[in-house]
């Protein structure tokens, strides 16, 4: 069973889940309008695994007893001076979201509660991950700077990316 305090720190948690998936769609039409559909298809990969791990919380505070309460989010911003910007927001975020993770695994080192200890491992290491892949996207928006033909290549290698749900997420 969630204590009270985990209950409550997973539904602002949750409420953060969506509103970076809301922040990465928007990411995406700015890119749609560049028009960088390559880079535009790598955001709402993003998305869709932000929503994944909505549900992935949602099913675990309900398998725990809890009760999942949606929240109201803010609207995100809808411009960006160039794509460099766009992901130097995304690692800055992705920067946010472990430390909100860290601190939920605090809490549940703090309450003994070893079920969600356990649990929010999986989202320490793909914290790591989404900290790295964004590392990357701005070191290389960096290296081609404005080049048109370096923003091309990585638009179509951004194309690439699929969304691979996560393992034993039931809908």
């Amino acid at each position: 069973m969630l204590s009270e305090k985990m209950e409550k720190a997973f539904n602002e948690q949750i409420k953060w889940e969506i509103y970076s998936s809301y922040l990465y769609m928007s990411m995406a039409t700015y890119c749609e309008a560049l028009p960088m559909p390559g880079f535009a298809h790598w955001l709402k990969v993003q998305a869709q695994e932000e929503l994944s791990h909505v549900l992935k919380m949602n099913q675990f505070v309900s398998e725990r007893g809890g009760r999942v309460r949606l929240m109201p989010i803010d609207g995100p911003a809808t411009d960006w001076e160039s794509p460099l910007a766009v992901a130097e927001q995304v690692l800055e975020h992705e920067k946010v979201v472990s430390k909100r993770i860290n601190d939920l695994v605090d809490l549940a080192q703090a309450e003994k509660d070893h079920a969600s200890f356990s649990f929010l491992q999986w989202f320490v290491n793909e914290q790591v991950e989404e900290e790295a892949n964004a590392q990357d996207l701005v070191g290389q928006l960096k290296m081609v700077a404005n080049a048109a033909g370096g923003l091309f290549m990585l638009d179509k290698e951004l194309a690439a990316r699929a969304f691979t749900m996560p393992v034993g997420l039931t809908i």
